[in-house]
């Protein structure tokens, strides 16, 4: 992971995760897809797979600029290669993300929210 004044530091796995809520809760688009591998795949949950850093980026200024979230880690488990993060906003929604990381890096991340729509149709 290279900082913005040039250093080059690894990252746990664990700790990629926790940058990205970070990056994500500001909705800098920029920040977050630094993240990511150039090669690194991103599967939103009923959307197709978006590939490489530079559409990751671009995913998520449509998304920031679409609509606010704020991701609250409920819990993060650490499972090999992976990280998987259970989450919440303070609206209510919920969901779960998985993220491979390599060297630093996201390769593979996949975002689910889908419990949104099972919490809505229960709550009326």
């Amino acid at each position: 992971m290279i900082l913005a004044d040039g250093r080059n530091i690894l990252m746990e796995l664990r700790e990629v995760v926790e940058e990205w809520v970070r990056r994500f809760n500001r909705c800098d688009a920029v920040a977050v897809a630094e993240l990511y591998r150039e090669d690194a795949l991103h599967l939103p949950a009923r959307q197709h797979c978006v590939e490489g850093r530079s559409a990751i980026q671009k995913m998520f200024e449509r998304d920031f600029a679409a609509a606010g979230m704020t991701c609250v880690p409920a819990v993060i488990y650490e499972i090999g290669a992976s990280v998987v993060l259970e989450w919440r906003d303070p609206s209510g929604r919920r969901g779960c993300g998985a993220f491979a990381v390599r060297d630093s890096r996201i390769a593979f991340a996949y975002w689910d929210e889908t419990c949104i729509l099972s919490d809505t149709k229960s709550s009326t």
